[in-house]
């Protein structure tokens, strides 16, 4: 077996077992300790493996989180039908309130509701929702960021003070059983400030997000009331949703509460 094929063999192993030991290797490859270890520092140098003490283990943290072009391409059909599943839970004369997500973004494109008003931090969903005719729009203020298409910063979140919605749509980068999960403290800090001003949390999330770990913590489950997503949760996933009290929404219809 050529090196790489060795290689991929080992990522798949670990995708599995979560842990490989040089011993390991060395057994289901019929190679020789230096061979196991030089296989080792190579997945490392890819950055497709962290070494622990005699073995390895896969990254538990996730760093890549493309530009906004490259997210709203990602799961483009899931997020499409998701958008759909939540604009249906916006009602004529809903005060609503989403940030930046491009799977909130679908559902600022799918709303039929009438005589809305909404509040947000994306220029994407701003431009969307300016073509509404009876929908009011309030753009917050702040840093643009360029490559998310979206401001924050200070002067973002002291805006909010002056609101409060009925409902509020986010998206997500990550979610664990720990919680939800974002690339910096910047977006973390205004969706909690969102959640502050709103009766309503609703989370938009595709199955892809699930599993994922980023660098900075958001909020637990106990600060979302609905979760919409697209395919059935792990048990245990869905028995923390659960025990917090959210009603979780499938776009096949189900609801589980």
């Amino acid at each position: 077996m050529f090196q790489e094929e060795r290689l991929i063999s080992i990522i798949n192993y670990l995708k599995t077992n979560k842990r490989i030991t040089v011993d390991q290797i060395c057994e289901q490859y019929d190679v020789s300790r230096d061979t196991a270890r030089r296989d080792m520092v190579k997945l490392e140098e890819q950055g497709r493996i962290i070494r622990t003490r005699g073995g390895a283990i896969l990254p538990t943290l996730s760093k890549d989180v493309g530009n906004y072009e490259q997210r709203l391409q990602a799961e483009s059909s899931s997020k499409l039908t998701i958008g759909k599943t939540a604009a249906a839970l916006i009602l004529d004369g809903d005060y609503i309130m989403m940030d930046a997500s491009t799977t909130v973004l679908h559902a600022a494109t799918a709303m039929n509701s009438k005589n809305n008003v909404v509040v947000t931090s994306s220029i994407e969903i701003a431009a969307t929702l300016a073509r509404k005719g009876d929908t009011t729009v309030h753009m917050l203020g702040g840093v643009l960021d360029n490559q998310h298409h979206s401001v924050y910063g200070a002067k973002a979140i002291e805006m909010l003070n002056d609101y409060h919605v009925d409902k509020l749509l986010i998206g997500t980068c990550g979610i664990t059983e720990d919680g939800l999960t974002a690339p910096n403290e910047e977006d973390s800090y205004l969706v909690r400030a969102m959640m502050q001003h709103a009766d309503q949390v609703i989370m938009l999330a595709d199955h892809s997000k699930f599993g994922k770990k980023l660098f900075h913590r958001v909020v637990g489950f106990e600060s979302i009331d609905i979760l919409i997503t697209d395919q059935e949760l792990s048990p245990e996933m869905k028995e923390k949703l659960l025990a917090c009290d959210v009603e979780i929404v499938l776009t096949e219809g189900e609801i589980t509460a």
